[in-house]
């Protein structure tokens, strides 16, 4: 990565940043189905002051915490600001005491995250076939 990547926590006062990268990203509205949820934390990356990617995650219960959805800009990727956004949340995580961190993806819409997955030694906890997004959901989790 030639520039440094700074991750920051965000409010839902500035949930517009995050829905302006998730249109740009995703080319999609939806950001998420709930911002009202127990320990929410939303993350932004910026190199030089711009925004360039985005984290979302929750609790999923006592014991899991979720990674509800993230992305970068195209032009980001490949740079480790996906790797920087994950460890920052799976650090939340801990330090917050869940025992485990969750993602799912769509592999043949997002294939890099479920390449990531494999690489950091996540396991596959699940998989069925997503009829709203036409393509199989695959759980990833890890132990923290």
């Amino acid at each position: 990565m030639s520039s440094e990547v700074n991750i920051r926590r965000l409010g839902v006062e500035d949930l517009a940043i995050i829905d302006r990268l998730n249109r740009d990203i995703f080319d999609e509205k939806r950001i998420i189905n709930s911002f009202d949820r127990g320990d929410l934390l939303m993350l932004l990356a910026e190199v030089e002051g711009q925004p360039v990617g985005f984290k979302l995650g929750y609790r999923q219960n006592r014991l899991v915490y979720y990674s509800a959805k993230g992305g970068v800009l195209p032009a980001w990727r490949n740079q480790g600001i996906a790797v920087a956004l994950m460890d920052e949340m799976i650090e939340y995580a801990r330090a917050s005491g869940y025992r485990r961190f969750a993602y799912d993806t769509f592999p043949n819409k997002h294939p890099g995250m479920a390449v990531l997955g494999l690489r950091r030694g996540f396991r596959i906890t699940e998989a069925d076939f997503n009829r709203t997004y036409e393509d199989f959901r695959i759980r990833f989790e890890t132990v923290l």
